[in-house]
């Protein structure tokens, strides 16, 4: 007998040691206090302490350790086969659940009515026939004396809400307060309404009678009521002027219309089925909140497509800016209205299907209603935002492409931080409306410090979006206000190079924009990461060993990157600036971490790393020095260039159209030097970079035209052929004329050598 019990210990040990520490904890607790102790066991098991224990164990203590053992594995297989239940499985026990629901409606369906006079009867008899008139009659001069009291509240305060309908002139700011101040007017009174029937409800009514006249008003008078405010406030039926969203009479009439009655359903089915279970009778014994329910989502489907032309219209907005997106969402939201209810209603099935108390205490409250009104508003919401950017946002700084386009891009910035903050607000709302615990919720079918895991996740991504929309709008902003400020740098230039550049910020603002997204994306993602339990550590490790692997295998683009932030540091060259790298010219296009791309102004593009640059030449930086030369004959009085070229700076300095952009004005720096034609006269003038080639154009128009009016001409190349002994030009013999040709052809040819050959030496 004693072999037998070892060995059944034996047993017990190997089952023990196979179901982990939590078997041991069960096995740790005791039973009643008739069964058998079962002893602690010792962390390590022995052969000798086995034999041991058995020796000092009575043989029911063998038996209930075994029992025990056996219990535990037994559990252990049972949640383990409902852990491995097939999703289809779980399908099909959900289905027969609801079918089983539905075919007790159909069977509970010829006792409705009987059973809800029963309902109507324990009422009745609860109070007396006479008690019940006396309710009504106590309801009705309550509701008598709050609605008095709400009037002589409007009549006090009709100073303070009287105003003139701004009528058809009204913008959306004149419109928003009219409608607003006759929100809060309503809503303050029906503040006052509520105020009044509760304290004076309180003080007629005996508190049985306050368990069904409370609910009554509440659902079937106050909630309407403040929902035909609402519906007035958002679709103003009878004032389209002044109407906030995009629908016409029609359509704001029939939803307003609609909405009141869906209203006052809802209203009326949270009622009843509060006041059946006050009388008695349960929500299984008549299945009417299945007809009601039922009704109201039928009720919104009706009014969806009824009204989808509407509903897409006001989805769709006034906003010109709409993208393929929004077009997509208004076209669809009347079908996603009608998906929604038939969804929410599959949800409150399967709910009542469960039967179980703690859910369908929750139903009672009507989270589904909620959860229906946010998700169907969350669409609205979007529209409401993009109305809000399109009106609030500040106005488009400067004209053309660059400012539209900046402008569009910050108005979406704004629209997508709307749209996040707006689906944290709705998922929050509806998760309050259930009474649920997000992190419970994820961690419902995924161990719960993992579901509150998820939820820190989708926090922390949240957070990190909308602050790189946060930073690229504010980056975005200030870049389109550098870029229109410095003007269309090659419109300036003349097509020849040389403009004014932008200013510092606008060459490092899409460095910096890059840089903080990059950082943005690396320091959440690591936080997103580290918040599921994933060790970083080794991530930074392997970071740092890449790095160094870089270092050393990439050193020139290491070098150019280095380069490149001592050059912005030196503030070497700016985007839009025409500068010189080591003969290769060209204006500044574009900047990045490694390199610089110049584009000639004949339209090439040179892209240059930063280690390569040895010496940079700016041409565009704060001035630039025009010097022009003119030839004039050799007879020509300097002393009157000089007057001309000195009226001619006064007068353009003086002119609207060019005195902006000269620094120093145009004058004549006297004969500069000689050559075969004539005396050569330079003039110079100092010019904002980017206005010196409009600026000479207009000089040299000038400076032709004054010429002419003086009498001077502008030297021209001449041969001059002297012939001895020739007196008279008239009688010149063909032995001369072609003496004549021959010196000029050797003249011509001689000046076509030093043409070239300066053009090769340059």
């Amino acid at each position: 007998m004693l072999r037998f019990f070892q060995l059944v210990f034996a047993l017990c040990i190997a089952i023990f040691c196979l179901s982990g520490p939590g078997a041991q904890a069960q096995m740790s607790t005791g039973g009643a206090s008739t069964a058998p102790s079962v002893p602690t066991l010792p962390e390590e098991l022995t052969p000798e302490i086995v034999d041991d224990l058995v020796a000092r164990l009575s043989d029911d203590q063998v038996r209930a350790l075994l029992l025990q053992r056996l219990d535990a594995v037994a559990e252990e297989q049972s949640a383990s086969t409902q852990a491995n239940k097939s999703m289809l499985t779980e399908v099909t026990e959900t289905f027969r659940e609801m079918t089983s629901s539905w075919t007790h409606v159909v069977t509970t369906l010829p006792t409705l009515f009987s059973k809800q006079g029963q309902a109507f009867g324990a009422f009745g008899s609860s109070f007396g026939s006479g008690g019940v008139l006396l309710l009504f009659g106590l309801i009705a001069a309550v509701l008598a004396l709050g609605y008095a009291a709400e009037k002589l509240f409007g009549l006090i305060t009709r100073k303070w809400h009287d105003q003139t309908d701004p009528g058809d002139s009204a913008d959306l700011w004149g419109a928003l307060r009219y409608l607003f101040r006759r929100f809060c007017h309503e809503l303050a009174g029906l503040i006052v309404f509520y105020v009044v029937i509760r304290t004076v409800g309180r003080a007629l009514l005996t508190p049985e009678q306050m368990t069904f006249a409370a609910p009554f008003v509440f659902f079937l008078i106050w909630i309407p009521r403040l929902g035909s405010s609402i519906s007035r406030f958002v679709l103003a039926p009878k004032k389209s002027q002044l109407r906030l969203v995009n629908v016409d009479d029609h359509w704001a009439k029939y939803l307003h219309r609609n909405l009141i009655g869906l209203v006052i359903l809802v209203g009326f089915t949270l009622f009843i089925v509060r006041f059946n279970a006050l009388n008695g009778l349960t929500p299984g014994d008549t299945r009417l909140g299945f007809w009601l329910n039922t009704a109201i989502h039928i009720y919104i489907g009706v009014i969806a497509w009824t009204a989808r032309e509407g509903l897409s219209d006001m989805m769709r907005g006034t906003d010109p800016d709409r993208t393929a997106f929004d077009e997509k969402a208004a076209r669809y939201y009347p079908y996603f209205a009608i998906g929604v209810s038939a969804v929410g209603w599959i949800l409150v099935e399967y709910i009542a299907a469960q039967n179980d108390p703690q859910l369908l205490a929750i139903l009672l409250k009507g989270p589904h209603f909620t959860t229906m009104f946010w998700l169907l508003i969350a669409p609205a919401l979007d529209t409401a935002i993009r109305g809000m950017v399109r009106h609030m946002q500040p106005p488009m700084e400067g004209e053309g492409p660059m400012a539209e386009r900046a402008y569009k891009s910050s108005k979406r910035s704004y629209i997508r931080i709307g749209r996040v903050l707006a689906g944290i607000f709705v998922v929050l709302m509806i998760a309050g409306a259930w009474e649920l615990d997000l992190r419970n919720v994820a961690a419902a079918g995924i161990g719960e410090d993992f579901g509150g895991a998820v939820i820190e996740f989708l926090m922390i991504v949240a957070v990190g979006y909308i602050l790189n929309e946060v930073i690229s709008l504010w980056i975005n902003r200030r870049l389109a206000r550098e870029q229109t400020a410095a003007g269309a740098v090659e419109e300036e230039s003349g097509g020849e190079g040389g403009g004014a550049g932008g200013s510092r910020l606008a060459t490092v603002l899409p460095l910096l924009r890059v840089t903080a997204q990059v950082c943005i994306a690396v320091i959440f993602g690591l936080l997103a990461l580290g918040s599921l339990g994933i060790n970083i550590t080794p991530l930074l490790a392997g970071a740092g060993v890449l790095g160094l692997a870089i270092g050393f295998g990439a050193q020139k683009l290491v070098a150019d990157i280095v380069g490149g932030v001592f050059f912005l540091i030196d503030d070497a060259f700016r985007v839009g600036e025409y500068v010189d790298v080591g003969g290769t010219t060209g204006t500044v296009e574009k900047i990045s971490i490694r390199s610089m791309q110049l584009r000639h102004h004949r339209g090439p593009v040179h892209t240059i790393p930063y280690g390569e640059i040895q010496k940079l030449t700016n041409y565009s930086r704060d001035w630039v020095i025009m010097k022009l030369k003119f030839t004039v004959p050799f007879d020509t009085d300097p002393n009157k260039v000089k007057k001309i070229f000195k009226k001619i700076g006064a007068e353009m300095i003086a002119d609207e159209t060019h005195k902006d952009g000269f620094l120093e004005p145009f004058k004549s720096q006297g004969v500069f030097d000689f050559d075969d034609v004539g005396m050569i006269i330079r003039g110079k003038f100092m010019a904002i970079p980017g206005k010196q080639f409009t600026l000479r154009k207009e000089i040299y128009n000038r400076v032709k035209a004054s010429f002419k009016e003086n009498g001077i001409d502008f030297a021209r190349r001449e041969v001059r052929v002297a012939i001895p002994g020739l007196e008279d030009a008239e009688h010149i013999t063909e032995e001369q004329k072609a003496t004549i040709g021959a010196a000029a052809g050797e003249a011509v040819n001689q000046q076509l050598a030093k043409d070239e050959a300066a053009k090769s030496g340059g």
